[in-house]
């Protein structure tokens, strides 16, 4: 099944206050098990999830690209860190370095990455739903819930674990 960009965001918005709600209250609680569950239902909600059929992320939001990232991004590009910030990166308000257009500048038409092997941390991470201490991440969790289907999901599963 095609990824649906406006199902989800629909989707996303019914749920933006009960998730919004949930999530401030994750991050109150600090639920001991809350890393354990999240990380289980990431890997359950990937085993179904079509990320090349997705690509919203690619396609929507650029990410954080740090000087490693860079180095990296230069080496398989064969080109000086220098050449691929020019081309490729701007600071945003933060003064972070991301990519200065979406979609992607490496995202294929089949929505494979040309730098795969390469890309940024940010992206190699991304939804950050199976990593430690989520409960420091749930404004960008709340974020990703209209971005990605399987953000989304990992947040529906989390509730009947810890929404009692």
């Amino acid at each position: 099944m095609a990824f649906d960009r406006e199902e989800l965001k629909q989707k996303a918005q019914n749920k933006a206050k009960e998730n919004k709600a949930f999530l401030a209250k994750l991050k109150k609680k600090r639920p001991k098990s809350l890393d354990e569950e999240a990380q289980q239902l990431h890997h359950e909600v990937f085993s179904y999830t079509d990320c090349l059929g997705c690509a919203n992320c690619c396609k929507s939001i650029s990410p954080i690209v740090t000087n490693r990232d860079v180095d990296r991004l230069a080496n398989h590009l064969r080109l000086r860190p220098r050449e691929v910030i020019e081309q490729y990166l701007v600071l945003d308000d933060d003064n972070d370095y991301i990519f200065r257009e979406t979609p992607c500048p490496f995202l294929m038409p089949d929505n494979y990455c040309m730098v795969y092997s390469a890309r940024p941390r940010a992206c190699r991470e991304y939804p950050h739903t199976d990593r430690k201490r989520l409960y420091q991440i749930t404004t960008l969790t709340y974020k990703n819930t209209f971005i990605c289907p399987a953000a989304f999901d990992v947040v529906e599963g989390l509730k009947p674990i810890f929404d009692k």
